[in-house]
C-alpha cells in the first residue's frame, strides 16, 4: 500500500536524523490517506476538512491533522527554522494514531457493531 510506503520512508528519515524530511513525508502520508479515503479536494487543508465533514475524523483528529499539515509545509518550504527532533517525533506519532483511527479502529468498531446487531437480545451501542 502506498500510504504504508510513505510512513516507512518517514520513519527512515527520522532514523537518519532528517527531521525536515520526516515532516514532509508525514505530510505526503496525510495526502495519500485523503486520496485513499475518496476526498475530491486537491488542497490538503480542504481534503482534511472534507474528511471531517464526512465524519471520518473527529475534532481533535482534525486539529492534529491540520497541525501535521502545517509542520509539513514548514518542512516543504524554505525557512530559517528547522523542524526539531521533537516535532518530527510527534509528527510520526500523531500520523500513526490518525492512520490507526482511520484504518484500524474504524474497521474494528464497524465489525463490533455488526456482530452486536446480529446477536439476539443485544442492542447497538447507544441504545438502552
Amino acid at each position: 500500500m502506498a500510504i504504508a510506503r510513505e510512513m516507512r520512508e518517514a520513519r527512515a528519515c527520522f532514523g537518519a536524523k532528517l527531521y525536515t524530511a520526516t515532516a514532509v513525508m508525514v505530510r505526503r502520508t496525510l495526502e495519500g490517506m485523503c486520496v485513499d479515503q475518496g476526498t475530491r479536494k486537491k488542497a490538503l487543508f480542504d481534503a482534511l476538512g472534507e474528511l471531517r465533514d464526512a465524519d471520518k475524523i473527529e475534532g481533535r483528529l482534525f486539529d492534529w491533522a491540520q497541525a501535521l499539515r502545517v509542520l509539513g509545509n514548514q518542512g516543504a518550504h524554505f525557512s530559517k527554522d528547522a523542524v526539531s527532533r521533537e516535532d518530527a517525533r510527534d509528527a510520526l506519532d500523531l500520523a500513526e494514531a490518525l492512520l490507526d483511527y482511520i484504518y484500524v479502529f474504524t474497521a474494528k468498531y464497524a465489525e463490533f457493531q455488526m456482530r452486536r446487531s446480529a446477536t439476539p437480545g443485544s442492542s447497538p451501542a447507544g441504545s438502552p
